[in-house]
């Protein structure tokens, strides 16, 4: 799929600035559009590392904040991550959409954010904010996930469990969007968001699996297609 093929769909101001970088959609995105991204679908995204999730999210949420003008969170597992994110975004989007990253103090409810399109957060801070009533919350038309397979951790997970079921419940008609690289069930998790799946192998670079022994390593060959 091509990019000028989503002329019309996406935002025109979004459409400019993604022109400039690329002319072609990798095939997860392709499967992402084609499954109902841009028409408010759940979406539970499994393809490996570096093949293009973060695009996903950004088609999803720049079509959020300027043509629906609603709120969109980013979840991010780590603050190391929300940072990386926020400063990509911010870069990207900035002069298009109001970006902020909320991770800090879990006792504050934060009232700024209620002039931002974009909030980069995680999960203990976004429990915090549902927790402090935070008003802007009814304004989300989108949640993104990232690293969704942390549901599984036994630290995190819960937190971020109880998160999702709570947006789910009071956000009637919330988007959801989930994406991993590593999830083993990933059809039992997207019934529980109510999401497609969309899978895919495709990776910029080809992985190589091999055994590692005494300084040498042995790759594993792969088997020829018939």
């Amino acid at each position: 799929m091509k990019l000028l093929d989503l002329k019309g769909k996406i935002p025109d101001e979004q459409f400019t600035v993604l022109s400039t970088e690329i002319s072609e959609l990798r095939p997860a995105q392709e499967k992402s559009i084609n499954a109902g991204l841009l028409e408010n679908n759940n979406l539970l995204v499994c393809t490996p590392t570096a093949s293009g999730k973060t695009l996903i999210a950004e088609l999803a949420a720049l079509k959020k904040i300027l043509r629906s003008h609603e709120k969109v969170i980013y979840i991010a597992p780590l603050k190391a991550l929300a940072n990386e994110k926020f400063k990509n975004f911010k870069k990207r989007y900035g002069k298009l959409a109001k970006i902020a990253m909320s991770i800090g103090d879990i006792d504050s409810a934060d009232p700024y954010l209620q002039n931002y399109d974009l909030i980069i957060t995680t999960p203990e801070k976004l429990d915090s904010l549902i927790r402090h009533h935070s008003p802007w919350l009814r304004d989300i038309g989108l949640v993104i996930i990232d690293e969704i397979h942390l549901l599984n951790d036994s630290s995190r997970g819960p937190t971020l469990e109880i998160i999702l079921t709570i947006l789910k419940s009071v956000l009637k008609g919330v988007q959801i969007l989930g994406l991993s690289a590593t999830i083993g069930n990933p059809q039992e998790l997207g019934d529980w968001l109510d999401a497609k799946v969309v899978e895919d192998n495709w990776r910029p670079v080809d992985l190589h699996k091999g055994v590692y022994l005494e300084g040498e390593i042995e790759f594993i060959k792969k088997k020829k297609k018939n």
